[in-house]
């Protein structure tokens, strides 16, 4: 597994917001994708209990743009227990008592390239070789389980195989800490990981468990 090279996606959409978590109530997006959300799209395209997959990189090809979203949202969340509730025994939602202005700063026009290796939780050659051709074989086809979204569902990602042609966007940039992903225990509790995030020539690296930390923050 180790000498395979990574394999690659291209990832496109016209936003995409992979919300930072120390904000409370409006959304603000990171200026480049998390390695959370890169994971989601390829479990999205691809994915098995036999293993995991571990970001390598993510290649930014167009410009950082944001743009500014302001729109009506509920402060309640959706419950199914609830709606339940009101088929038997009669009731609703209405949602002009239970609506307030949120502001959300998000990407617009975005594309990135995502290298990952797929890791078997029992490593050996012939698994590492079925599972990279048969993600090679969905991208190819369009395949997924559920359609891939740029870090919320309202925004969908178009995905295929790189051409060639794509080059990251000439920018080197400190990005300071980001969000890596939950480390969970054996409880199934997860714990949020954080690394220092830097763009170098248009590619972000994400490093191995070992070199993220835990900051406390408020949720």
């Amino acid at each position: 597994m180790g000498k395979s090279p990574p394999l690659q996606v291209k990832v496109w959409g016209d936003y995409a917001c992979f919300t930072r978590p120390e904000m409370k109530v409006e959304r603000v997006s990171y200026s480049v994708m998390t390695p959370s959300a890169a994971r989601g799209i390829l479990e999205a395209i691809f994915w098995k209990p036999e293993f995991y997959w571990r970001v390598r990189q993510i290649s930014v090809l167009k410009p950082i743009k944001f743009f500014s979203i302001l729109r009506n949202e509920i402060n309640s969340r959706q419950s199914h227990r609830s709606a339940k509730s009101w088929i038997e025994t009669g009731g609703g939602f209405f949602a002009d008592e239970d609506r307030a202005q949120r502001h959300s700063l998000v990407l617009r026009d975005v594309a990135y390239i995502i290298s990952a290796d797929v890791c078997p939780y029992e490593p050996g050659e012939t698994a590492d070789v079925k599972y990279r051709d048969q993600f090679r074989r969905r991208v190819q086809k369009g395949q997924y389980y559920h359609h891939p979204y740029l870090g919320c569902r309202e925004f969908p990602a178009n995905f295929s195989v790189p051409d060639g042609s794509e080059t990251p966007i000439p920018v080197t940039d400190d990005l300071g800490l980001m969000l890596w992903d939950l480390d969970y225990e054996k409880n199934g509790t997860g714990k949020p990981r954080f690394f220092h995030a830097q763009l170098v020539d248009g590619v972000m690296s994400v490093p191995d468990l070992a070199f993220t930390e835990e900051v406390d923050y408020d949720p």
